[in-house]
């Protein structure tokens, strides 16, 4: 009982909601770019939370079913479609034993969770099946998936259709705004500086990927070059010595020595992980509060839309 991987895409990878406890040992949390679509794929499934899933990345994946069950796919728009036929993204859908399903590549966004009922039944490592590449670790072999890899998953008979309205989905913009909490380092920068990373409009490079967001524009000069080596959080801003910011994702390292000016609010950093490179960002400071409201807020309002029944 499984799906077999036709085409495996540009990048598709196995995750589940991360790899927590291990960064004693050098181990990276890795886990779903994009946390916001990853929960609705897995809670329109009515699967448990951080149910293994498929994070496609730009898209191209094709798989063929060998059971019956369900799916879902959430987040940017990549065309579904199940023996040629279109299919809802943000919705249930059933397939069966032999029904190929395709995922076209991203019109807006760049990352889509495709998860099944009750999850892909992946063998976890260090308590986690998240793929960290770099690490070789999580997914089927530590790697992104590939033509000919088996996916196991159980036949699951009925599920409810949910589907999540059009006017409850997230809009996928090549602009973004990105809520900073200032770090205790913010110090080492000058007033200058700190305009100017606060005050002027970033590119998204080529150089963008699991581990880390490079971001083009004016250089951000900071007073010292490093510092000890110390642990870096998710969405850590490091401004290395050329001053280009890099925001730090799901598969960055697990210490690092470039300074830092604060962190992104996981929120946003989430939003960031789906601008193409080209795309604007602007960032803007925000206190310690603000981002702990901003998170209650999102878990009462963003992450608890209510959900439809019904074909979408």
């Amino acid at each position: 009982m499984s799906m077999t991987v036709l085409q495996s895409g540009v990048l598709s990878l196995l995750q589940d909601r991360g790899r927590f406890g291990f960064h004693r040992l050098g181990l990276t949390n890795g886990g779903p770019l994009d946390g916001e679509a990853f929960h609705y794929c897995n809670r329109l499934l009515q699967n448990a939370p951080g149910s293994t899933a498929v994070e496609v990345s730009v898209g191209g994946l094709q798989l063929e079913a060998g059971v019956d069950t369900w799916l879902c796919l959430a987040g940017a728009a990549m065309p579904l479609s199940i023996n040629g036929e279109p299919r809802a993204l943000w919705a249930v859908h059933p397939v069966r034993a032999g029904d190929r399903i395709y995922i076209g590549h991203a019109k807006r966004g760049c990352r889509a969770y495709l998860g099944v009922a009750d999850g892909f039944a992946i063998e976890p490592m260090f308590g986690s099946t998240a793929t960290v590449v770099r690490e070789h670790i999580g997914g089927l072999r530590g790697e992104r998936l590939q033509a000919g890899d088996v996916l196991p998953c159980a036949a699951v008979a009925s599920r409810r259709r949910y589907f999540l309205a059009e006017r409850d989905q997230p809009r996928y913009q090549t602009t973004l705004t990105v809520r900073v909490i200032p770090g205790y380092q913010q110090r080492h920068f000058s007033r200058r500086a700190q305009r100017r990373f606060f005050g002027e409009a970033f590119r998204v490079s080529e150089r963008c990927d699991r581990m880390a967001y490079r971001l083009e524009g004016p250089p951000v000069a900071c007073g010292i070059d490093g510092i000890l080596s110390e642990g870096i959080c998710f969405g850590a801003i490091q401004i290395p010595p050329d001053g280009a910011p890099l925001v730090l994702l799901n598969d960055r390292q697990t210490i690092g020595g470039y300074p830092k000016i604060g962190a992104a609010l996981s929120l946003d950093a989430a939003r960031l992980s789906q601008l193409v490179p080209g795309s604007t960002v602007h960032f803007a400071p925000i206190t310690p509060h603000t981002e702990q409201r901003a998170l209650t807020l999102a878990q009462r309002f963003i992450l608890s839309k209510p959900l439809q029944e019904g074909a979408a």
